[in-house]
């Protein structure tokens, strides 16, 4: 059997089906991540939270996929994919019911239980489905797979980000200025009924999930494994621990890098904006422009993998591209730096979709495993971030000290914050030339 395909046959007709189906789980964490950005500053009005405290939403969803990981692969293990993907969205439906005693209590540890639970089913989610997308046809054509996946997910997280965001923070400027001068009985009146404005959508989002759990159980999705890993002339097989796996111990670390980038490029674009002195009406909207930077790239990875280029091409191509655009950022100034923030959108684009079929290859049955140490990585998105952060702070109180005033320093050290760009590209350029090739031998 070839290393390089599953274990049973699929045509291109075959794999239709199974292909917009793992599209439509893949829109649908789109969806419910995107959402948090509408959840932060609902729950910091309803809860009466610090900054800090309300980004615990986000915190809660990153955790979950650290704390979860692994046990979401000893699930797998035991059930297949198909039954793996069903409980993770009973899993996700169960937080979102969770919100309604939340809601009812305005009591924030609840709201962030249902998020954390709800981290959890889609930590299983993407535990599975994204090795099955890999393995379901063959290794060569998968990062095109995970593509059309990427324009699922990204659509979906712009249209959860508005819905949410009309649902829940239409009017909440209003209502900010009425708490400064209503009485406390007039107060907890107004913040229990904007809290109750939470339930009919999770009441829908689970009725949705519980749904689509029971229809993947009947859904014409194959069972597919991983092909076994290569023997030996004398038919013993030469890879017995996860630790003999150089190359994905790499992967793990590129997947790590990337999602710390992807994270850079869209959550602090606007406020890079508003450093500089563009207006925050024309600032709210440069998250969109990264957005569609990556659906655009998404498309072209779709069309262009494997028949014109490689998907260790298009990784080596991001990478590069990548390094270019952070000196880019950090050599210009104004809209045009901000443009460039938003390219990193098609510097990112096809690293992920890169990283999986390169990291799985060879692996057979340690696949569900080392899927679970991918999905760990996104965890960079929690720590890359806050690193530019810090970044910023200290360069503003250095620049400051040598007598710059407030909105300069402030403009130039965000600007130079995004040299911590750098070192994440040149490690994903390493894994696209050579780490992915560690421990493969010379095929």
């Amino acid at each position: 059997m070839n290393s390089n395909s599953i274990s049973i046959p699929q045509t291109k007709n075959s794999t239709l089906v199974p292909i917009l189906i793992i599209a439509a789980l893949f829109f649908i964490f789109g969806f419910v991540t995107w959402i948090n950005g509408a959840l932060i500053p609902f729950m910091k009005t309803i809860n009466e939270l610090t900054s800090a405290q309300s980004l615990l939403v986000a915190s809660a969803s990153y955790i979950s996929f650290v704390v979860m990981a692994l046990p979401a692969s000893y699930i797998l293990s035991k059930v297949g994919y198909k039954k793996g993907m069903s409980l993770g969205l009973f899993v996700m439906g169960v937080g979102a019911l969770v919100f309604i005693p939340a809601a009812e209590a305005r009591t924030y540890w609840m709201f962030l239980t249902g998020i954390f639970i709800q981290g959890a089913g889609m930590t299983l989610l993407q535990t599975a489905s994204n090795p099955y997308i890999t393995i379901l046809g063959p290794i060569d054509s998968a990062a095109k797979r995970i593509a059309i996946m990427g324009i699922a997910n990204k659509i979906a997280g712009a249209l959860g980000s508005l819905i949410f965001g009309a649902l829940l923070l239409s009017g909440i400027d209003e209502i900010k200025e009425k708490l400064n001068v209503v009485s406390a009985a007039e107060k907890a009146e107004l913040l229990n009924t904007m809290a109750d404005s939470v339930v009919m959508p999770y009441v829908v989002m689970a009725a949705v999930l519980f749904i689509l759990g029971l229809l993947i159980r009947k859904a014409p999705l194959p069972d597919v494994e991983a092909a076994p890993i290569k023997e030996s002339a004398d038919g013993t097989t030469t890879k017995t621990s996860i630790f003999q796996f150089p190359h994905l111990w790499l992967g793990v670390l590129t997947l790590f890098m990337y999602v710390g980038v992807e994270v850079i490029a869209g959550d602090t674009i606007i406020a890079y904006g508003i450093s500089l002195g563009i207006p925050v009406a024309d600032a709210k909207f440069f998250t969109t422009f990264t957005l569609m930077a990556m659906v655009a790239t998404y498309a072209m990875g779709a069309l262009l993998i494997p028949k014109y280029i490689s998907q260790t091409f298009a990784l080596k191509a991001s990478a590069v591209l990548g390094i270019i655009l952070s000196f880019c950022i950090v050599f210009t100034s104004g809209f045009t730096s901000v443009l460039f923030v938003a390219a990193l959108g098609v510097s990112n684009a096809l690293v992920w979709p890169a990283v999986w079929p390169l990291t799985l290859k060879g692996l057979g049955k340690f696949t569900k495993t080392a899927s679970a140490l991918l999905i760990m990585a996104i965890s960079g998105g929690a720590i890359i971030p806050p690193l530019y952060g810090n970044l910023v702070d200290a360069q503003k109180v250095e620049l400051m000290a040598q007598g710059m005033n407030d909105a300069m320093a402030t403009a130039a050290a965000s600007t130079k914050g995004y040299w911590i760009l750098l070192p994440c590209y040149i490690i994903i350029l390493y894994y696209a030339v050579a780490g992915h090739k560690l421990g493969l031998g010379k095929k």
